[in-house]
């Protein structure tokens, strides 16, 4: 552990100034005064960093939902190809009526109409829709949906000015990295095409409760976020190998005893009472066969073959167990013990990448995990940039493929090329992080001699096990410190 000495220099430390420190971030703060000066006094604003982060993520929401404009007036009612044309779909307003929401039907008690039976959603996501319904406004068919969408919206909204502020608050000498998750773009177009958020908004409270080091706290918070959406449950893997190379297995022991609790006491209920019902999105994530996004597509389009669904889940599971193999020998084996967020973002991602679907909400569940690992806007922008593309193609694409003779959109080797996109944008951040990893050094959150700010317990800890010639040197480097005191103003250089 840091000596007390270290830990008060550490605390004394002012906030990291993003216009400081990146050159994007200071060329575009240009548009509302340039970067913030050596001798700014930022702390008798009424406009603190949580605030403002807070105020931009409501404004990206609302632009999100402008976006969405042609749908919700006519592109929803009036055809398939239109809502795809003005790249504006939602799942929500379609399955207002095509859940049973519309008729008052119990989720995962009341069979529905047609070949999916019941709910294929988690539990907990299925009960915010459910409760969504309740505040919707009888109507019209039409009426009814736009405003379940708008309600929904509406504590999706919540759930988006909860992620931002987390992660603002996650890295405490960080907290402008929070305006990478609001002003990210395909935050703001994505949003709202499904419910996602819940399960990313629970899984940021919990990485910001490991940050103040409250196991018990993040294990329950895991526990629901994997009763809403499954991914959750992968951030277990990186935590174990941080405690075993640590040697904090008591803590780890308590979150994930939380997490089970927790993931049990939303589930059980259901699972006893209507059995079939719960087991539906089990079901339906094992049969479901290749989809879009993933590379799996783009061989069965180049090939012309298709692939037997168990043996893209062979495979798949195959690819994720290979890539968490890598992420262990990394963790063991790098020279200092990896952030706690960067292993996070990475077992994500090769989930993402590994999956035989990638729809284009999914990048919700790696924009925080992102802003925590490697918080670089050109990089981080560079691979929005290809999300957006990927956004882009994939309506594009099913307005081709719905449009009829017309052909309106983009034909399939053009949305091959999107996918490509977004693998390429994926793997490109994966790669500078784990870059980060080998070479601490290069890792900015680590610039000032900091260990892991999300770290929580795992902050300074001494390193118990470790493979080759790992180790981890002192967390804080006295020099570089008064280094950066004098770079931000809080000492002049002739006290040096």
């Amino acid at each position: 552990m840091p000596s007390a000495e270290e830990t008060t220099v550490h605390q004394d430390r002012p906030d990291v100034p993003p216009t400081r420190r990146d050159e994007v971030a200071a060329a575009g703060s240009e548009l509302i005064g340039g970067p913030i000066g050596r001798w700014a006094w930022i702390g008798s604003s009424r406009l603190t960093p949580v605030r403002v982060v807070a105020l931009v993520a409501i404004g990206m929401f609302a632009l999100g939902m402008v976006q969405k404009m042609p749908c919700y007036n006519w592109a929803w009612f009036r055809g398939a190809s239109s809502q795809y044309t003005h790249a504006c779909y939602s799942d929500i307003p379609h399955l207002y009526l095509g859940r049973g929401f519309a008729d008052n039907l119990v989720p995962y008690f009341d069979r529905i109409s047609g070949d999916m039976q019941y709910l294929e959603y988690p539990v907990l996501t299925g009960l915010f829709m459910e409760v969504a319904s309740w505040f919707t406004p009888g109507g019209s068919m039409q009426y009814r949906e736009q405003m379940y969408w708008m309600v929904n919206a509406g504590m999706l909204m919540i759930c988006a000015v909860v992620i931002a502020v987390c992660v603002t608050r996650t890295h405490r000498r960080r907290p402008w990295d929070g305006l990478l998750v609001a002003l990210a773009p395909a935050f703001a177009l994505t949003a709202t095409i499904n419910w996602d958020l819940l399960a990313v908004a629970l899984t940021a409270a919990a990485m910001l409760m490991w940050a103040r080091g409250r196991a018990l706290a993040f294990g329950i918070l895991i526990g629901l976020a994997t009763a809403a959406k499954l991914y959750p449950v992968l951030l277990l893997g990186p935590l174990f190998l941080l405690c075993w190379r640590a040697g904090k297995f008591r803590e780890y022991g308590t979150a994930v005893l939380a997490t089970a609790g927790a993931w049990l006491a939303v589930n059980l209920p259901v699972m006893l009472l209507a059995p079939e019902g719960w087991k539906r999105f089990y079901v339906f994530s094992r049969e479901r066969g290749i989809d879009f996004g993933s590379f799996w597509l783009i061989i069965t389009q180049r090939t012309g073959t298709s692939i037997d669904v168990g043996v893209v889940n062979t495979y798949a599971t195959l690819l994720m167990l290979l890539a968490c193999a890598g992420i262990l020998v990394l963790t063991l084996t790098a020279p200092r013990r990896p952030r706690f967020a960067q292993l996070a973002f990475l077992v994500v991602a090769a989930f993402i990448l590994t999956n035989k679907v990638y729809s284009p909400q999914y990048v919700l569940w790696l924009i925080p995990l992102a802003a925590l690992a490697r918080p670089r806007w050109r990089d981080f922008l560079i691979w929005q940039a290809c999300e957006v593309l990927y956004y882009l193609g994939i309506w594009m694409y099913l307005a081709y493929t719905t449009s009829g003779d017309a052909h309106k959109g983009l034909p399939a080797e053009g949305y091959q090329l999107a996918i490509a996109l977004h693998l390429a944008g994926t793997l490109y951040l994966c790669a500078l992080v784990v870059r980060d990893i080998l070479m601490p050094e290069r890792d900015g959150v680590r610039a000032d001699g900091s260990d892991d700010p999300s770290g929580g317990i795992l902050d300074g800890a001494e390193d118990r096990f470790v493979l080759g010639q790992a180790r981890r040197p002192a967390p804080y480097e006295a020099q570089q410190v008064e280094r950066e005191r004098v770079e931000w103003g809080v000492r002049p250089p002739e006290t040096l």
